[in-house]
C-alpha cells in the first residue's frame, strides 16, 4: 500500500501545521501571557500606605485607644513602624497647637520613674526605661498625654490634669503603676536632731 508522497508516514493522516501558523500561534500566545500578568498585577495588593497622621494624632488623644476599633490598626502600625526606625507620621490639618511627636525613651531623664529600673555597674548606677518610646500629644499647645511603648507593642498613656479633666474616665493604668510605686518606696528617714 502506496501513500501519497505529500503525507507524512508517521502521522497517518494528520497534517503537520504551517510553519507560519506556528509563529503566529507562539506571538498569540507571548501576547496573552502579557496580558494576563498586566491584569494580575491590577489585581494583586497594592503596596501598605504610610499610617495617616491625623488619624494617630486623634487616637492618641483618646481616653483610651485600644477601646475605639477604628484606632487600633494605625496605631499597631505606626507603633511597628517606629520599632522598624521609620519616622514619625504629621497631620498637615491638625491646626495650631495641635500636634503629636515621637522621642526615644533614656533613663533616668525621659522615663516615668516608676519605669525607670537602677543596676548596680562597676563604675556607678545603669539606668534602663521598661519602654522603648513615647509619643507626646499636644493640644492647643498645651501637653494632653504621652503614651509610651514598647518593641512588643504594650502601651500606656500618662494623661495631663486638663486632658483628665476633659474625660472624666481614661484609661488609669498610668496612674496606678505610678501609685503602685509610691507605695512600695521605703519611708523616709526620720529626721535627725541636731544641736543647733
Amino acid at each position: 500500500m502506496n501513500k501519497p508522497p505529500d503525507e507524512d508516514p508517521s502521522h497517518d493522516g494528520a497534517r503537520r501545521p504551517e510553519p507560519g501558523l506556528l509563529r503566529r500561534l507562539h506571538i498569540t500566545l507571548a501576547a496573552g501571557s502579557a496580558g494576563l500578568v498586566a491584569a494580575l498585577a491590577m489585581l494583586a495588593p497594592s503596596p501598605a500606605r504610610a499610617v495617616d497622621g491625623c488619624a494617630v494624632l486623634l487616637c492618641f488623644a483618646a481616653p483610651s485607644w485600644r477601646s475605639i476599633p477604628q484606632c487600633v490598626p494605625p496605631i499597631v502600625q505606626v507603633l511597628r513602624d517606629l520599632a522598624r526606625g521609620k519616622p514619625f507620621p504629621t497631620c498637615g490639618m491638625a491646626g495650631g497647637g495641635n500636634s503629636a511627636n515621637h522621642a526615644w525613651a533614656s533613663a533616668p531623664d525621659y522615663c516615668p520613674p516608676q519605669y525607670t529600673r537602677v543596676f548596680d555597674g562597676e563604675s556607678g548606677p545603669i539606668y534602663s526605661c521598661d519602654y522603648t518610646g513615647a509619643v507626646s500629644v499636644s493640644v492647643d499647645g498645651a501637653p494632653f498625654a504621652r503614651t509610651w511603648w514598647t518593641m512588643a507593642g504594650d502601651t500606656v498613656t500618662e494623661f495631663s490634669p486638663s486632658a483628665k479633666a476633659q474625660f472624666g474616665t481614661w484609661d488609669t493604668r498610668f496612674d496606678d503603676d505610678y501609685a503602685a510605686w509610691l507605695a512600695a518606696l521605703p519611708p523616709p528617714a526620720p529626721p535627725t536632731e541636731s544641736g543647733y
